[in-house]
């Protein structure tokens, strides 16, 4: 059973109190700020950080509004306060995200020849168009992507660049692109109120008991760049490749999982390498 606040257990771990601070915080919001938004009492935000009032439903929702709560988080602080979650998290291929699978496929049959895939929060590969299946295993072998870096069945993508059987010794740029890629996980990581717990936390330690990551880690590269978009530099024997990439989420979601889908478009960053993925590529 869901235990409701009180003023006797304000400190509780996972209170409606403490989180909404937590997010409070996180947003950059002073109470008054958050007061004035949501068009309440600083005195009323006051009370229900530290767990001398109760929040109605609809005020949970609408301070998660003004604070941008991501939908997974909304329904830990209605459970929190004592309600019902109400944002579904409902699987690609359930048959109620037809029309929204259609769609994603649609885009990634659109990015032929060029590698296009789609990953949730935590960097698992959800959905690959050819090309993407195809840059993949021409750097790894199918059966190493499946032993080393599935997880319930999923690849992990943040896995598979990282560790020193992935993609790492094709990178030519690897300091580069795993400084970026190592900040961008943490900033997730940091954005997630129990941060400490998250799965972006444990990936990414994860990731820093890998060799060498924790020294690129602590190594912030402040060389001037000449180019415009950071790419990766993909090199085995004689294939040598370069590509940026885009990224896209689907608008005004109501389900988490929609919510949380990243759709990732890979492009040739120079005409070298658009001319040599073509060639290796079927018509």
């Amino acid at each position: 059973m869901v235990q409701h606040l009180t003023a006797a257990n304000p400190d509780q771990k996972h209170s409606f109190g403490i989180l909404l601070k937590q997010w409070r915080n996180q947003r950059g919001f002073s109470q008054l700020d958050l007061a004035v938004t949501s068009q309440v009492s600083q005195r009323h935000i006051s009370f229900l950080e530290s767990g001398r009032a109760k929040p109605s439903r609809e005020m949970v929702l609408q301070l998660a509004t003004v604070l941008e709560i991501p939908l997974r988080q909304q329904n830990l602080m209605l459970t929190a306060a004592g309600f019902t979650p109400i944002h579904a998290e409902t699987d690609l291929a359930a048959p109620e995200m037809a029309s929204v699978r259609k769609a994603i496929d649609f885009m990634l049959r659109q990015q032929e020849p060029y590698p296009a895939l789609v990953v949730d929060r935590y960097w698992h590969l959800l959905l690959a168009n050819d090309a993407a299946t195809r840059l993949l295993t021409t750097f790894i072998g199918l059966d190493q992507l499946q032993a080393h870096f599935c997880t319930d069945g999923k690849i992990n993508l943040m896995r598979a660049v990282f560790h020193p059987q992935g993609l790492r010794p094709f990178i030519v740029n690897w300091e580069e692109f795993s400084e970026h890629l190592l900040q961008r996980l943490h900033r997730e990581a940091m954005a997630e109120v129990e941060h400490e717990q998250s799965m972006s936390t444990l990936l990414l330690h994860e990731l820093m008991s890998y060799p060498g990551v924790p020294e690129i880690w602590h190594t912030t590269n402040h060389t001037a760049q000449n180019t415009l978009l950071l790419t990766i530099h993909l090199k085995r024997d004689a294939l040598e490749l370069q590509f940026f990439s885009t990224i896209a989420t689907l608008g005004t979601p109501y389900d988490i999982t929609l919510q949380e889908l990243r759709i990732e478009c890979m492009f040739p960053a120079d005409e070298i390498s658009d001319r040599t993925w073509k060639q290796i590529s079927p018509v």
